[in-house]
């Protein structure tokens, strides 16, 4: 399944995994400077959301497409889509 996002949805996922690499890069440094266990766990935390969010725009888009997508004719071929679909969003809760 390829999957073609327009220009605003991919620089949205894009800032969304910068963030969350942001947020990573500062965890790390939090535990090489020793910092409060709370306030670690608190970036990670938002550095997960993060990278959450941006796991099911791209999933969300890959089930629109699919959707729209007139050439997915076949029961078969949209089970097997569904599924994949399926799967991947699994994959992130």
């Amino acid at each position: 399944m390829e999957l073609v996002m327009a220009a605003e949805e991919l620089r949205t996922v894009v800032n969304r995994l910068r963030r969350a690499q942001g947020q990573i890069a500062g965890v790390i440094k939090m535990i090489e400077e020793g910092r409060d266990c709370e306030d670690v766990v608190t970036q990670l935390s938002a550095a997960s959301r993060a990278l959450d969010r941006a796991g099911f725009a791209i999933i969300a888009t890959g089930l629109q497409q699919c959707l729209a997508d007139g050439d997915m004719a076949a029961s078969e071929d949209r089970e097997v889509m569904r599924a994949r679909l399926e799967k991947l969003f699994l994959s992130l809760a």
